[in-house]
């Protein structure tokens, strides 16, 4: 199947499947109909459109605790369907201001079995916050990066993460440092404009995409690597 005849078969199932969520009900003909488109789709297109029915769910609701019961669902399928210990096998992109970014940092720290290296401008959200902590507390080893700008501000949850006893280093030349990613297990990269903000969840139009791909998680964690070694003695 050429790739543009791929895309447009993937984008009339997902028309599809929105129109089924019209009146909140799957009809035997749309079961039918469905089942049918997806019947020649590989795995990693099937995982794909496993994401979008969750997507489709949440944005259905408005109430946020049906917001975490799909959230719930969605990860003990997850964990039901999922091959070894991969969090998953494609990339997946997220944009705010919705509740689905922080909810998914929050998943990749619960997550967590070994490392979590985190090199962001800025953390005030104490939801993120208090996943670091737990992933912290149960023994992954931790290290953030960040930014003496907003380190210090009042919100800035940077000293509570560092009294923790989370090691930590902080840019504190002329320039800023004002990346955004983070590398969980040396198998996950988290990356895009997306600071972890309250401001950056509610508010901000912002972004990030998570990634297995081997070739970026080096090239990012070389980098924090070098930064961390920099910053270190500076």
């Amino acid at each position: 199947m050429a790739e543009s005849s791929q895309v447009s078969d993937l984008n009339a199932i997902m028309e599809a499947m929105k129109h089924s969520l019209d009146d909140g009900l799957l009809s035997r003909n749309e079961r039918q109909n469905l089942s049918s488109q997806y019947e020649p789709l590989d795995a990693e297109e099937r995982k794909l459109l496993v994401r979008r029915v969750f997507e489709l769910g949440r944005g259905a609701v408005a109430d946020e605790s049906a917001t975490r019961v799909i959230d719930w669902i969605a990860g003990q399928v997850k964990l039901l369907t999922r091959e070894g210990t991969d969090e998953s096998l494609a990339s997946e992109a997220h944009f705010s201001p919705t509740d689905h970014c922080y909810r998914r940092i929050g998943q990749l720290l619960e997550h967590a079995q070994k490392t979590v290296d985190i090199c962001v401008f800025t953390i005030t959200d104490d939801r993120i916050s208090e996943q670091i902590l737990l992933a912290h507390g149960r023994g992954v080893e931790v290290r953030i990066i960040t930014d003496n700008e907003k380190a210090e501000d009042l919100g800035s949850d940077i000293a509570r993460l560092r009294s923790a006893g989370i090691p930590t280093v902080v840019d504190r030349t002329e320039f800023h440092m004002h990346h955004k990613f983070a590398i969980f297990d040396r198998k996950l990269l988290l990356t895009g404009s997306y600071n972890w903000t309250r401001g950056a969840a509610e508010s901000n139009e912002e972004n990030f995409i998570v990634t297995p791909d081997p070739g970026l998680i080096g090239s990012f964690g070389r980098t924090f690597e070098r930064l961390w070694s920099r910053l270190s003695v500076d």
